[in-house]
């Protein structure tokens, strides 16, 4: 490896390590402040700091720092009858496991340093940190081993609750894992192959995967909620029921890895789905070479834009994709009450797994039934294509006007009567309270 190939590696890792750790320590806050508004209740107001009778409270951020500090600090505590060494080793192992997904997911296109600069050497830097031919297949041998840490750390830490999550961990896994195997078979036979960046790439060329595979983007993104153990797929967790789950017994650092993987592991499955479905780096009618906006036949904007503006246009798109996903996440973790354990084993054997294997059907039917040489069709599909970019391109656009009147528009607080005893005490003339006695 030569030393500019090495320093550009440096410089991926940094970009996509940094932007996990970053998204993932905002998760953690808009747990406590999106689930706070969600609830219309109190969120995080306890962390602050005060200097004489100013307090800086920074929105609940502080909150974040203060859980920081509290896991480096806090005592590490050990089971006296644990397995010292697999109890201390499996917090590692989870991290690591999630850390190794990063290397196969493209977070842009290929850049060209030549083009920017005549001072760089021409090469083409594909911008991921390890480009595997295997790609996809990659993902699931590496993710398929998280169950292994959970059951590790049930089984070393000497509790029936951990080992009871940690089982639950494990037969919980079989029901989506295979689900989710299942529902990028279609993808494959659309994309035609198993590498990330040239399914990302045919997305770019044609439309994107959440068109032409609405049904596995559904039932992937429920696969990747029950991935990440969250709300209503938690129950290896269930602090109702288990306590903590199979990390009950973990405390100081030990656990803070355990929970920061679990917000890493968010973060990874919203990348994979930007990817797979959202196509990846891709905003509609950005091409290579500029701005391109054609419907069929009919050229209607074309603008020129330089190369270094174009992949720095993909890299924000994609990072965007995934900050969105990572909300949609956080607001169905707040939304959904949790599933019974049978609840969740029915719904992914006899509803997922059926649906996965009838959009394998579906799509092979498809494929074959659409004639390849076809110019009519060839023509029509086109012409479909664009028009999904057009319909993605004005969502995008309207999106992006509504937040921006929105952040300066002010709405009227109005008092409204949540739940049935309210909505009774008021049609009764509301309450009384009598006066408190010793």
């Amino acid at each position: 490896m030569t030393t500019s190939a090495l320093l550009w590696t440096v410089i991926k890792i940094a970009v996509i390590v940094g932007f996990v750790f970053n998204v993932a320590g905002l998760l953690t806050w808009y747990d406590r402040r999106g689930g706070a508004m969600m609830q219309d209740r109190i969120g995080p107001n306890r962390a602050g700091i005060k200097i004489g009778k100013f307090e800086l409270r920074v929105a609940g951020l502080l909150h974040t720092a203060a859980d920081g500090v509290k896991f480096f600090t806090k005592k590490d505590f050990m089971p006296p009858k644990a397995d010292k060494l697999l109890f201390s080793f499996v917090s590692m192992l989870v991290m690591i496991l999630v850390f190794v997904l990063f290397v196969v997911i493209l977070f842009g296109g290929v850049l060209r340093p030549e083009l920017l600069s005549s001072s760089f050497q021409a090469m083409e830097v594909p911008l991921v940190v390890a480009p595997l031919n295997i790609g996809i297949l990659f993902v699931f041998a590496m993710a398929g081993q998280g169950i292994v840490g959970a059951a590790i750390a049930g089984w070393s830490s000497d509790n029936k609750f951990s080992l009871m999550g940690a089982l639950r961990a494990a037969s919980q896994m079989v029901s989506y894992e295979v689900t989710m195997g299942l529902t990028l078979i279609g993808c494959m036979m659309v994309y035609g192959s198993v590498r990330l960046d040239e399914m990302a790439r045919w997305q770019s060329e044609n439309t994107w995967g959440i068109f032409i595979q609405p049904v596995a983007f559904v039932l992937f993104f429920t696969a990747a909620i029950a991935e990440s153990k969250r709300i209503p797929f938690d129950l290896p967790e269930a602090e109702s029921e288990l306590v903590s789950g199979y990390f009950t017994e973990y405390s100081g650092m030990k656990f803070g890895m355990f929970y920061f993987a679990e917000y890493m592991e968010v973060v990874t499955s919203s990348m994979l789905l930007v990817t797979l479905f959202l196509g990846g780096w891709h905003l509609p009618f950005v091409r290579p070479e500029g701005l391109h906006i054609v419907l069929g036949e009919n050229e209607i904007l074309t603008a020129p834009m330089s190369h270094g503006l174009v992949i720095g246009i993909g890299v924000v798109a994609f990072f965007v994709k995934t900050l969105f996903l990572c909300w949609i996440q956080a607001f169905v973790r707040w939304s959904l009450p949790r599933f019974r354990y049978d609840q969740l084993m029915k719904l992914g054997w006899t509803v997922l797994l059926p649906a996965s294997l009838a959009n394998i059907f579906v799509t092979g039917v498809v494929c074959l039934a659409l004639p390849q040489d076809n110019p009519e069709v060839n023509a029509a599909l086109k012409w479909t294509c664009d028009f999904t970019q057009a319909i993605v391109a004005f969502v995008i656009t309207a999106a992006f006007v509504r937040l921006f009147v929105g952040m300066f528009r002010k709405r009227p607080l109005r008092a409204t009567i949540l739940g049935s005893s309210a909505r009774l005490a008021a049609a009764a003339g509301g309450t009384k309270e009598a006066p408190i006695r010793a």
